[in-house]
């Protein structure tokens, strides 16, 4: 059974300003990340938690703009790969490379972890993934892989809290959230309004054609969903291959209809009630 349980995080700013280095620590956890925009590396550099095994993750736009671009890697050091990236990628703007305070990461764990990174990135489709494969992952005796699961789990816990949420699917919680509908344009869709975002459920239909006066950006992720494959042709129209997040009702219902589209009164249950009154309802009680 899994259950989830409360805990705390620490980050601290060595350099008093939030937009520079932030070390990130979990309770009753033995790793730790930390998390630099690129031009502060030259300084990061000479900090001593890059001199051990960790696993790490460079982002920042994509080639559209639309969608974030991500690398995965490993280390044993994590330094020079880092170093590696400074002169040969030009794309990633932030980064965080995770270690552990006991030293207990080996070039084995890290190479495990690198590659469920990855894996998980390329289900997930929020980014454009820069690795050109999804790794192998190595051969761990059953103690280790525990391990380094439990190492993964928490630090995929402390990746949102410093703006990360690359990794995770779309986690959609009907027994919790008001479901809700969009019926337009000849297409049908479900969704939920979440913590996580409007996600838009599996199955939902979009339509093909956009409308000339689309805003780019939502032409744009239109576009890159379907070179994820997120939207696939399904006879006339497109079709959600899984449940997705958008960061607004407006961006999920503008993508659908290949217009601009105000969410909140787009979106209904299903007694015909708009996001907007049932949010406005609520606020009420």
């Amino acid at each position: 059974m899994n259950e989830v349980h409360g805990f705390s995080v620490r980050i601290f700013i060595p350099s008093g300003n939030p937009e520079e280095l932030r070390i990130v620590e979990k309770s009753n956890w033995t790793g730790l990340g930390l998390v630099f925009p690129r031009s502060l590396f030259p300084r990061v550099r000479q900090r001593p938690e890059l001199k051990r095994a960790g696993v790490y993750v460079i982002w920042g736009p994509g080639e559209g703009g639309h969608l974030p671009r991500l690398y995965v890697g490993e280390g044993d050091p994590v330094l020079p790969r880092l170093e590696q990236h400074a002169k040969q990628k030009d794309f990633w703007t932030h980064a965080v490379a995770f270690t552990s305070k006991d030293q207990n990461l080996n070039k084995a764990h890290v190479q495990y972890l690198e590659a469920r990174l990855v894996a998980l990135a390329v289900e997930a489709k929020r980014a454009e993934v820069d690795n050109g494969n999804v790794p192998q992952l190595p051969a761990l005796s059953d103690a280790d892989a525990a391990d380094a699961e439990a190492f993964l789990a928490d630090l995929l816990l402390c990746l949102p809290l410093v703006g990360v949420n690359l990794f995770e699917r779309a986690r959609a919680d009907a027994a919790k959230e008001v479901e809700l509908f969009l019926k337009a344009k000849g297409i049908s869709a479900r969704g939920l309004d979440s913590s996580e975002g409007f996600i838009v459920r599996a199955g939902s239909q979009a339509v093909i054609e956009e409308v000339p006066s689309i805003h780019g950006f939502l032409s744009g992720l239109r576009k890159a969903l379907v070179a994820q494959g997120v939207l696939v042709p399904d006879g006339k129209v497109y079709r959600l291959t899984q449940d997705y997040a958008f960061n607004s009702p407006s961006t999920a219902a503008g993508v659908l209809l290949g217009r601009n589209s105000n969410g909140r009164t787009q979106w209904k249950d299903a007694n015909g009630r708009t996001l907007k009154q049932i949010q406005e309802e609520a606020i009420g009680q």
